[in-house]
């Protein structure tokens, strides 16, 4: 594909010197608007301009005569200099040989910092001075490769855990045929294993598709009200077990468009997480506010609040503050990763704000289907044990 583009970007250049070497002929009088050795008329930039690579031309001194805005936007070009040694010498080798180049490239996305740019690049000579880079920014394709990768690595170690906690509980049911008590105990723990397995399963099945898909293809108008009812019912037992209040407070109207499983499914984990990190005999809030803009959700807990080398990390799959706490309680590592998802799905997001001791409050911020009248809360309900 670059290389029919290059052809055709110099097969184009080529007719226009060609043409303007004979108007001249014919049309002495004629003024020049461009110097006689520059191929780049104003035609070809033109065409320059809406090609879908990262364009730069640079001359026989190695100056950067013209170059696409996205070229400075990614560093690739520096004070009308290419700003990588590695491009600079494919240049020089093309200038050269006369000869086009196509490389795979890993550049230094600026001065500072570790991140990096993959590129694929094209190099041409455009003239007998002037030569041109063609660059396809790679990094995301390459960083959608990574994370399938890490995706499969992280799901085969989760997988890993429950199975094998399943094939030592079965030997132990085996060896203790005779002891009803003891295969009772065992067959209990099998089933607590075999549930948090296909939970792990469901919730790898649904991350997967909330991945494949960055929009909702039907989306419906979804009462966010109710969404957040049926996910505070959901984790009410759980709540009364560890003695925790929970407070709801709700606008009379917030309604987005999307899905509305998808919708209850964040805000559940979310009360759900406020409830296994939280202490016994504290509170969980979940209030729901709304505006012409935005239908904003936030869980507020009194737990021990997350470190802050951690709140970058929280939102990643499979990751745990405490991963010993996540056991116990069934955790599988995805359940913030699907709230981010679901979030970005809707087009909103989702934020943290914690300290240490002090509590979480997750913030989700979905756009409001249509202009409401400022949040008042309607309703004050109790959850308690």
């Amino acid at each position: 594909m670059m290389v029919a583009v290059v052809a055709a970007v110099i097969a184009l250049v080529v007719g226009f010197v060609a043409g303007l070497v004979v108007r001249r002929h014919r049309r002495p009088e004629a003024r020049e608007t461009v110097p006689q050795t520059s191929p780049l008329t104003p035609a070809v930039i033109d065409v320059l301009r809406v090609l879908h690579s990262t364009v730069i031309v640079v001359d026989a001194s190695d100056q950067v005569v013209w170059s696409a805005p996205t070229a400075g936007a990614l560093g690739l070009v520096r004070a009308s200099e290419v700003s990588h040694p590695a491009m600079l010498d494919l240049v020089r080798e093309v200038r050269r040989e006369a000869e086009s180049r196509e490389v795979e490239l890993e550049v230094a996305r600026g001065p500072l910092g570790g991140a990096h740019l993959a590129l694929g690049v094209r190099v041409a000579p455009l003239s007998d001075r002037h030569v041109l880079l063609l660059i396809e920014d790679r990094t995301q394709a390459q960083r959608v490769e990574d994370i399938r990768r890490d995706f499969v690595v992280n799901v085969s170690h989760e997988l890993k855990t429950p199975v094998s906690g399943l094939t030592l509980l079965a030997e132990a049911v085996d060896e203790a045929r005779d002891d009803s008590e003891a295969v009772h105990r065992f067959a209990g723990r099998m089933q607590v294993e075999t549930i948090r397995l296909g939970r792990l399963v469901q919730e790898i099945v649904q991350l997967s598709r909330l991945q494949v898909g960055d929009t909702l293809d039907d989306p419906v108008l979804v009462d966010v009200v109710g969404c957040a009812q049926d996910a505070v019912e959901h984790v009410r037992l759980l709540a009364e077990d560890k003695g925790i209040r929970i407070l709801t407070s709700f606008a009379a109207q917030a309604k987005v468009y999307g899905d509305e499983n998808l919708v209850t499914t964040a805000i559940r984990n979310l009360v759900e997480n406020a409830v296994n990190y939280s202490d016994n005999d504290t509170q969980v809030s979940v209030t729901v506010r709304s505006d012409a803009d935005l239908v904003s959700v936030v869980v507020k807990d009194q737990g021990s609040g997350i470190p802050a080398g951690e709140l970058d990390r929280i939102f990643e799959r499979f990751y745990r503050v405490d991963a010993a706490r996540s056991r116990r309680t069934g955790g599988t590592g995805l359940g913030l990763a699907i709230v981010k998802h679901v979030c970005a799905n809707h087009g909103g997001e989702v934020t943290v704000w914690s300290e240490e001791g002090q509590g979480s409050t997750f913030t989700m911020r979905l756009p409001a289907a249509s202009p409401t009248t400022p949040a008042i809360p309607d309703t004050t309900r109790k959850v308690t044990p």
